[in-house]
């Protein structure tokens, strides 16, 4: 190997150890919460907080992809835990919304999804927490 510009270190680059972290936040979500995925809660966490939206609003609130957020529009509904309904409006766009079972799957895990997020930051003290979480609204 030729030393011809700056050295690369994996282990000191910004997306390998996001990835990591996001791995490890991903483990201890899985394990407190089993009934849905990270994707799933975030867009149950979205319709609990702002109430029914169209899918194309869910996916922009929940930062997924057109595609992302339809995948996860589709199982939440396969497991009853939203509703799906054309848009009186504009029959073109499809109303998502909590169902009563999605709304008690979200009151039942809101606590858990917490301690995830306690258990991620763990290692931090208060004072790092609270910056890591500025600069990553920052970057975000």
């Amino acid at each position: 190997m030729t030393d011809d510009g700056p050295r690369y270190r994996l282990d000191d680059q910004i997306g390998y150890l996001l990835r990591r972290v996001t791995q490890r936040h991903l483990a201890i979500f899985a394990a407190a919460i089993p009934e849905v995925t990270t994707m799933q809660f975030a867009a149950l966490a979205r319709l609990a907080e702002a109430g029914p939206m169209s899918q194309n609003q869910l996916g922009r609130a929940a930062s997924m992809d057109a595609a992302t957020v339809k995948g996860v529009v589709d199982r939440l509904r396969r497991l009853a835990l939203v509703t799906t309904a054309p848009d009186a409006a504009d029959r073109r766009r499809l109303v998502v919304a909590l169902s009563p079972e999605g709304a008690a799957l979200f009151a039942a895990t809101r606590a858990r999804a917490l301690a995830v997020s306690e258990a991620t930051l763990a290692p931090l003290t208060e004072d790092e927490r609270a910056t890591l979480m500025t600069l990553l609204g920052r970057l975000a």
